[in-house]
C-alpha cells in the first residue's frame, strides 16, 4: 500500500511517518521542502505549502492512501488581521483542493485529522462528546475544520473516494510543544502552580495512540466513510494530570490551592479570560465508537505515554 502524508514533519507526522515506514508500507512524505530526517526508504517529494492552489500532483501517482495532517493550527500569538479568513484560506481551501486532485487521481481513501474543537471547546455540565453531537465551533481553528470536513464529505459523494474523519483531542507525547510543553516545564522546575482547587474532568489523547489509530483507520475496511472521536480513555482532572507529569519526571507536584473564582479574576485582569475557562473547564470524550466498530484500543497508557516524553525531555 502507496501511503502519502502532509504534515509529515510535524508533531504527529514525524512519528506517524517512521512508524509506517518501520511497518513496511510504501511512504512518501509530501513536503514544503527537502529534510534530512527521515530514512532513505521514505520518499520525500516537495510541493510548498498547503495552500487553494498548492500542485499536489507530483506526489499522488499510483497512490492508495492520503493522510493529511497538515494545517494551520493554533496560533499562539495571533497577527493575521481577519484569523477565521486566514484558517479558511489553508485548512478549508488548502485540503479541498488536495482532496479534489487525490480524487482525480484516483486515490482510494482520504484520511482528514480533524479537532474534537468541531464539536466545542467544553462538556461543562453535559455529558461526554460521541459523534451524534451536531458540530458547533465556537473558534476559528474549529470553524475551520468543520467546514473542511463538509467540503471532503461532498467530495466523497461525488467521486466515491472514502473519507475517514478523527477528532482528537489534546495530543501529547515526545516532541509535544506549546502551552503543554510549558506546563511540563514548570513541574520539572519544580515552580508551584495555583491549580490545586480545579475540579475538571479532561480527556486526553497520547501521541502513540494517535498514530495507532490513524494506521487503523488507514487499513480498515469498515472505516470507510466514518467519522472518529479519539480518546485515551484515561480522564482526569487538571491537578491530577500535573500529579502525573510530575511521576513522569521523578518530581514532587506544588499545587497551590488557590480558589478558581480568583484565576478566573486574573483571567480577565490580564485579558486571558477564554484561557482560563479552557484551563477550568471540562471537556470529555465518548471513544467507544471506535473501538467498537474498528476494534481500536490505545497501544499505550497515559501514564506510560508521560514517561516517553519526560525521558525525551529530560534526556
Amino acid at each position: 500500500m502507496k501511503i502519502v502524508l502532509t504534515g509529515s514533519t510535524g508533531f504527529i507526522g514525524k512519528n506517524l511517518t517512521r512508524y509506517l515506514n518501520q511497518q513496511n508500507f510504501s511512504v512518501t512524505a509530501a513536503i514544503r521542502w527537502p529534510i534530512d530526517i527521515f530514512p532513505s526508504s521514505v520518499q520525500q517529494i516537495p510541493v510548498g505549502d498547503l495552500l487553494p492552489d498548492t500542485n499536489w500532483q507530483p506526489a499522488l501517482n499510483d497512490v492508495d492512501t492520503v493522510v493529511h495532517l497538515a494545517a494551520r493550527a493554533h496560533i499562539l500569538r495571533e497577527t493575521a488581521p481577519d484569523p477565521l479568513a486566514a484558517f479558511r484560506e489553508v485548512n478549508v481551501q488548502g485540503t479541498k483542493h488536495l482532496a479534489e486532485q487525490a480524487a482525480s487521481s484516483g486515490v482510494k481513501r482520504f484520511v482528514f485529522i480533524s479537532s474534537i474543537g468541531v464539536l466545542g471547546v467544553h462538556t461543562n455540565g453535559r455529558k461526554p462528546f460521541t459523534e451524534e453531537n451536531s458540530p458547533s465551533p465556537p473558534e476559528p481553528y474549529g470553524i475551520s475544520k468543520w467546514e473542511a470536513e463538509q467540503a471532503l464529505r461532498k467530495i466523497e459523494a461525488e467521486s466515491g473516494m472514502e473519507v475517514v474523519i478523527l477528532r482528537p483531542p489534546l495530543i501529547y507525547g515526545p516532541g509535544v510543544k506549546a502551552n503543554f510543553l510549558s506546563l511540563v516545564k514548570l513541574v520539572d522546575k519544580g515552580i508551584p502552580l495555583p491549580l490545586g482547587c480545579i475540579k475538571n474532568t479532561r480527556s486526553l489523547l497520547g501521541l502513540s495512540n494517535m498514530v495507532s489509530a490513524i494506521t487503523t483507520c488507514i487499513t480498515h475496511e469498515k472505516a470507510a466513510g466514518k467519522t472518529y472521536l479519539l480518546s485515551d480513555g484515561e480522564d482526569v482532572s487538571t491537578p491530577e494530570l500535573v500529579r502525573r507529569i510530575a511521576t513522569a519526571l521523578g518530581k514532587k507536584p506544588r499545587l497551590l490551592p488557590v480558589p478558581t473564582i480568583l484565576l478566573r479574576l486574573a483571567g480577565k485582569l490580564t485579558g486571558k479570560s477564554a484561557q482560563i475557562d479552557r484551563l477550568l473547564g471540562s471537556l470529555v470524550i465518548d471513544s467507544s465508537k471506535i473501538r467498537n466498530e474498528l476494534g481500536w484500543q490505545p497501544v499505550s497508557s497515559m501514564q506510560e505515554e508521560l514517561a516517553k516524553m519526560a525521558k525525551a525531555i529530560q534526556g
